[in-house]
């Protein structure tokens, strides 16, 4: 089994500087060879300050240059099928950030070239890597609820709350801004993968703050993206998932997950405001019995930790890339991963727009018309 160093060019330098590089710096089989930015003088800039070899203002120039044998994208949605597309087509390992991208059709199209090509593709689901998601998972899976009988998922944050926060891509529909996007991703995945396929679906979008002011006039602008989200969820298995999402509110319990079964109880979550990845809990009761916190097994928590906690979970996902990379498969969370989540986001507009509920195909149903 190959167990070289991997040459990564990381494209998208928000996201990409925060987490990407130092994540494939902090990893001991990726190095960072080039960068990305659509300025060649601030793609300079930062392949400079982390000393990186090559500096680079186009996507096609960045797979023709030999050390890149894979690529990161964290660059806003609407730019990740174009690039992405340039990366699987050049035969290079492929990670992206979510949302995959605009619409499922196009995520469908990179998914299909990932399998054609034969290159390893993954998306950057990173809860399924977080010590407490997956101790909550593997208590799932032992049986500890029981017959589901109903699932209610919250997730509160306030990076929106701000009404003096300018207009930018995230209040823009044609480029995939909004809270569906930026966390409904994150949520359609781990219900996938905790309780699995969705049945059907029922979606209510709305925005809180209807103006942000645009930074390149001064003036205020509409915002035409979601900032609050109600779903509800009928589940392959007949289960009732109730799915509240929020970016606009000042919430002291941010991110909670709640299964009850006609076994157990079980809740999973995090008061953290300041960082989305640490400080999930995990509790648990038997019928008739008090709630108590279960603490989360040693060998499940991260060994290193970082000023910015989503580094430790994005090296969780460089691993499983690495090792799909050396066993030259695809690996889970892969484009097929992302394809679901955007599809699941697609129907949520859909049933938004129409005000009704609205079907889930099964993904190999989607995947082969």
């Amino acid at each position: 089994m190959n167990q070289n160093v991997v040459g990564v060019a990381v494209v998208g330098t928000g996201f990409g500087q925060k987490v990407h590089i130092p994540g494939f710096t902090a990893h001991p089989r990726t190095e960072v060879v080039a960068v990305y930015h659509r300025d060649i003088h601030q793609a300079q800039a930062i392949a400079n300050a982390h000393n990186i070899p090559h500096a680079c203002n186009s996507v096609a120039d960045i797979v023709k240059l030999p050390k890149v044998q894979a690529v990161s994208i964290s660059t806003p949605p609407f730019l990740h099928y174009e690039m992405a597309k340039t990366v699987l087509q050049a035969g290079k390992h492929l990670l992206l950030e979510k949302p995959t991208t605009l619409n499922a059709d196009e995520a469908k199209e990179l998914y299909n070239l990932a399998t054609v090509n034969k290159v390893t593709a993954v998306v950057d689901f990173e809860f399924r890597f977080v010590p407490g998601w997956q101790f909550f998972a593997e208590l799932l899976t032992s049986g500890y609820v029981g017959n589901k009988r109903l699932i209610k998922i919250d997730w509160f944050g306030s990076s929106r709350a701000d009404t003096s926060r300018p207009w930018n891509w995230y209040s823009s529909q044609e480029k995939g801004g909004g809270a569906l996007g930026s966390l409904g991703s994150h949520a359609f995945d781990y219900i996938y993968w905790l309780f699995g396929s969705v049945r059907r679906l029922s979606a209510y979008l709305s925005t809180a703050i209807p103006n942000r002011i645009d930074p390149s006039s001064g003036q205020l602008k509409p915002v035409e993206t979601d900032d609050n989200c109600l779903l509800s969820l009928e589940l392959a298995d007949g289960t009732p998932c109730q799915l509240n999402i929020s970016a606009v509110v000042h919430a002291p319990r941010t991110h909670w997950v709640e299964v009850y079964g006609d076994r157990g109880t079980l809740v999973l979550g995090s008061e953290n405001q300041k960082d989305y990845i640490h400080g999930f809990r995990v509790w648990g009761s038997q019928v008739g019995q008090p709630l108590a916190e279960i603490e989360i097994p040693q060998q499940l928590m991260f060994t290193q930790n970082f000023s910015d906690g989503r580094i430790s979970a994005f090296i969780r996902v460089v691993d499983q890339w690495l090792q799909g990379i050396d066993q030259q498969q695809s690996i889970v969370p892969s484009l097929r991963e992302g394809v679901y989540s955007q599809l699941l986001m697609d129907l949520s507009h859909q049933s938004h727009q129409t005000s009704s509920w609205v079907d889930v195909p099964s993904l190999d149903t989607y995947l082969e018309n």
